[in-house]
């Protein structure tokens, strides 16, 4: 469900189920999901003037949420797919043993299963 003053049939209700099922896609849990579209389409409809109020944040980046595409901001670690997207991935794969896997080992297993396919 779209967040509060988007109407059916928009570009944001558009703009949201398409984030949702994005995330879906990447492993996210259907509420996780939905979190993340609202707060997406929220920032969106701030920049471009759609919302009553607007935090400085949501107005103040130079960049916009499409042109971030993840990017995480005041942090040392490697940028990549979380542990739940490689979950997700290894779980098509039909990587073995995935369940008690940490991030790190469903990175390399799914890479030595990419690579075996190839």
């Amino acid at each position: 469900m779209p967040p509060r003053g988007v109407k059916p049939g928009t570009k944001r209700a558009r703009q949201y189920e398409h984030i949702k099922q994005s995330e879906q896609d990447q492993g996210a849990s259907e509420s996780r999901a939905e979190e993340i579209a609202a707060r997406t389409v929220n920032k969106e409809r701030a920049r471009h003037g759609e919302s009553r109020a607007a935090s400085r944040t949501s107005t103040g980046d130079r960049l916009s949420s499409g042109e971030r595409g993840g990017r995480r901001s005041g942090t040392g670690r490697a940028k990549g797919r979380t542990r739940d997207q490689l979950y997700a991935e290894a779980k098509d794969l039909g990587v073995e043993g995935r369940s008690r896997m940490n991030k790190d080992q469903l990175l390399h297993a799914v890479a030595g299963k990419k690579g075996a396919r190839s």
